[in-house]
């Protein structure tokens, strides 16, 4: 660590400790407008768009070059009140952002944390929602859907079947913000249960639904991030701290496992933006007294950072040309676990992969050439808040063809639905429908 960036951390403004209770939009907008001026250096305060009520869509970002993307720098983002009656991740965001630029040059970790990676927060995707709670309940809150009546999390492209729902102004803000970032890894923050759940959420029987679940290629790296988050909160952990009927050995769970779902903004994330996200349930009751929150920051605090630093696992670089030029939009793929809408590099030729520990075989295509295959290892523990970092020249002379780029990388279909599976088993049971049902409805 850099002493003299320690010493500086001594000399950082000192601002008014946020309170825990619950801050309705001037008084957010307030702490964040504030947290931007005063450490402008490593913050970025902005909008992506407007709610239906005219309401900003505020995400601030906390890095070291807050304002703009650097070549090697992992973006990471949380996201939380989609439900506007889930009012607990809002409250930790807020915190967390107090927590990250407070420490930043005082504490070694926070500090490197912040050196090595663009962090997004958006406190809430539905202040409309959240306004609209009169009466909190543990529950069900009028504030669930946005002001149009709809539900956030049913409000995305599926990738398993059509979505035919109208597309609100916050699903398409937070969908065009998707295209502008080189998002690597992700959360969005709910309440009503205690649990990590992973992708997917929908599915076909190639995705495993005749086994009552629905998983990705990359099923060992979701179950690791969510063991990761859950295995560091002391309640979540437990097998059935909400005392419902479901229980969830180590605070984990497959999205179709407990209920299916479809138009969720994680799958979205997985399939459409090469981001992968898991939603975090951090509290059985949705909206509770404010004197629990400060309970709910200590539960999750550690939770929150650890989960970030997963961001820097696996393999990262760029793609160069013989000449040594960067290649945007080429794919980049590990063979036995390709997505179904193949993952590209960025404009910079840039690429990131989550991967555990082990050997892996990367595939670079580039159209009218053949295969390039790389070999890496990812060693057991990363290096410095750094995944691996493996540039890759490819032998080709002469000039290449042209590369077209595409937004979105692949058409917003369900590119599932013509796959043919491989399961043998059943769709999820009667009995698991009907023992799910009032978290189907209130997740």
């Amino acid at each position: 660590m850099d002493c003299a960036r320690l010493w500086l951390g001594l000399l950082l403004p000192v601002i008014a400790a946020l309170d825990f209770s619950y801050h309705h939009q001037p008084e957010m907008e307030e702490f964040l407008k504030s947290i931007s001026q005063n450490y402008s250096s490593i913050t970025h305060l902005h909008s992506i768009g407007e709610s239906v009520e005219g309401r900003n869509l505020w995400v601030l970002i906390v890095g070291r070059f807050p304002k703009e993307h650097r070549i090697g720098i992992p973006e990471f983002k949380y996201v939380a009140n989609m439900h506007g009656d889930e009012a607990v991740g809002r409250e930790l965001l807020l915190h967390l952002i107090e927590y990250l630029v407070t420490s930043d040059g005082r504490d070694p970790e926070i500090t490197n944390l912040i050196n090595s990676t663009r962090i997004h927060i958006m406190p809430s995707m539905n202040p409309d929602g959240f306004e609209a709670v009169l009466k909190p309940d543990c529950f069900y809150n009028k504030g669930r859907e946005n002001s149009n009546f709809y539900d956030l999390n049913r409000n995305f492209p599926d990738a398993f079947e059509f979505n035919t729902v109208p597309r609100q102004p916050e699903t398409v803000a937070v969908m065009k913000w998707l295209n502008t970032e080189t998002f690597v890894l992700s959360a969005n923050l709910h309440g009503g249960a205690l649990v990590a759940s992973y992708p997917f959420d929908n599915g076909v029987p190639a995705t495993g639904t005749l086994y009552s679940r629905s998983l990705t290629p990359d099923d060992d790296v979701f179950q690791y991030l969510a063991r990761t988050y859950a295995s560091r909160n002391p309640d979540m952990r437990k097998r059935n701290p909400c005392r419902t009927k479901i229980e969830f050995p180590g605070g984990i769970v497959n999205g179709y496992f407990w209920y299916p779902l479809k138009g969720g903004m994680q799958d979205y994330n997985y399939i459409w933006a090469q981001c992968f996200e898991i939603t975090l349930e951090l509290s059985c009751c949705k909206y509770p007294r404010k004197e629990k929150l400060p309970s709910f920051w200590n539960e999750n605090k550690d939770s929150l950072i650890d989960y970030i630093k997963q961001v820097h696992i696996g393999v990262k670089g760029q793609i160069f040309d013989q000449n040594g030029t960067p290649l945007p939009n080429v794919t980049v793929e590990v063979q036995d676990r390709k997505h179904v809408c193949p993952y590209r590099t960025n404009k910079f030729g840039e690429y990131y992969l989550l991967l555990l520990p082990g050997f892996y075989v990367i595939e670079v295509t580039v159209p009218g050439h053949n295969p390039h295959l790389t070999e890496v290892t990812i060693p057991p523990k990363s290096q410095n808040f750094s995944a691996l970092k493996k540039d890759i020249l490819l032998p080709f002379t002469g000039q290449l063809d042209h590369i077209p780029e595409s937004d979105p990388l692949c058409p917003i279909i369900p590119l599932y639905r013509d796959l043919q599976g491989h399961s043998a088993a059943t769709k999820p049971s009667l009995f698991l429908f009907l023992v799910t049902l009032f978290h189907i409805l209130f997740k």
